[in-house]
């Protein structure tokens, strides 16, 4: 089983600890690409309309201005700098060991500027998102769509996947249909299924934590995922297509 998250929009930075290294980072195959995206940010961050071109407002002047820093800046391990309602809800800080040990193992985050991380590579807090379009590399789901496609494609294998990321990056890797699950959160009102936001990121990260704690064999199939998830909630699967995953809807009661 693999699990597939966003990154955060916030991130917590490190108090100290070693500067990045991008050689340290698990798929060293994208070290390039990553260099190639840090130095872009870096320009970018440095240009009189920065928080236009990042797509942020003018009270996150010091997490733009961060960006230029960030060879030197302290880094810790991605479950630590990846912060807000998603990794809240997974709380990793409050998993076993044995549990941290398969988050560790089982857990890829896709990011705009690192491509694809586990969570203990260390890294500094950044400030970027996968919609921007970032001058010298272009939009970044289309620049890591490339970069990610065989090496993902090869680390996943055969195991069943587990997509919990948002649309914005989604977009940026699309694994295999066959062998992925991808996960939605409706709430019913008045007898109809409605898509919901606010607590969609929550549910993800509850189902993220379910998945690393709940006892037996991991899901190895939809099915086995539709199991998983109607142990804590109502769910329901729409089967995989010859294009389109399986689509397992988690739904909350209003």
């Amino acid at each position: 089983m693999l699990i597939l998250l966003p990154p955060s929009e916030g991130k917590a930075p490190a108090a100290e600890g070693a500067p990045l290294c991008l050689t340290d980072l698990t798929f060293p195959e994208l070290t390039t690409a990553r260099a190639k995206v840090l130095r872009a940010l870096h320009a970018a961050s440095s240009r009189p309309d920065a928080h236009g071109v990042l797509k942020v407002g003018s009270t996150l002047a010091a997490e733009v201005s961060r960006n230029t820093m960030l060879d030197t800046e302290p880094s810790a391990p991605a479950h630590r700098v990846y912060t807000g309602v998603l990794y809240d809800a997974l709380d990793y800080g409050n998993l076993t060991p044995a549990q941290q040990q398969r988050a560790r193992q089982q857990i890829v985050v896709i990011s705009a500027l690192w491509g694809a991380l586990q969570f203990d590579d260390r890294i500094p807090a950044y400030r970027l998102s996968m919609s921007v379009n970032l001058p010298g590399i272009g939009g970044l789901a289309s620049f890591w769509k490339k970069e990610l496609r065989e090496s993902l494609t090869e680390h996943t294998a055969v195991r069943l996947v587990i997509d919990c990321r948002s649309s914005t990056y989604a977009a940026a890797w699309v694994p295999p249909a066959a062998q992925t699950v991808t996960v939605n959160v409706l709430q019913e009102r008045n007898g109809r299924l409605t898509v919901v936001s606010h607590f969609a990121k929550h549910t993800r990260g509850e189902f993220a934590r379910h998945l690393l704690t709940r006892p037996g064999a991991d899901p190895v199939t939809a099915e086995g995922a539709l199991a998983a998830a109607r142990e804590r909630w109502t769910a329901e699967l729409e089967p995989a297509t010859l294009r389109t995953a399986a689509r397992l809807n988690i739904v909350l009661s209003h």
